[in-house]
């Protein structure tokens, strides 16, 4: 939808299988990936650190079983190969009948805000 193209926040979806199904301006400018490079590629296996794709994979699953998850922190490596942090909210995304058909996660680039409590907490 254009709300969730437009929106002011990185979102991208995935169906049941972990492919990209949705991905909006937002995640593109962030991320530096087009909807072309991502669509209907493995979103944890493709995008995310080595050391963080159980982490994710976990996440998703939770939410392909109707448990969402808030709030969780993992890094994610541009198409530069710059390193950002991500806060994402993970949501159960389901069809008119009410059947589980894939994940929708709404990110923060919260990269400026760690470096900066970093800073304060020397």
């Amino acid at each position: 939808s254009k709300l969730i193209d437009t929106a002011n926040a990185p979102i991208f979806g995935v169906d049941t299988l972990g492919a990209v199904n949705v991905w909006n301006q937002c995640a593109m400018r962030l991320v530096g990936y087009t909807l072309n490079e991502v669509m209907g590629k493995n979103l944890v296996q493709e995008f995310i650190t080595k050391e963080y794709r159980a982490a994710v994979s976990a996440v998703l699953d939770k939410a392909l079983r109707g448990k969402e998850t808030a709030n969780f922190e993992f890094p994610l490596i541009t198409k530069n190969g710059v390193r950002i942090e991500v806060l994402l909210n993970a949501t159960t995304r389901r069809d008119e009948q009410g059947n589980v058909i894939g994940v929708v996660g709404i990110g923060q680039d919260i990269t400026a805000r760690l470096a900066q409590e970093r800073e304060y907490s020397k």
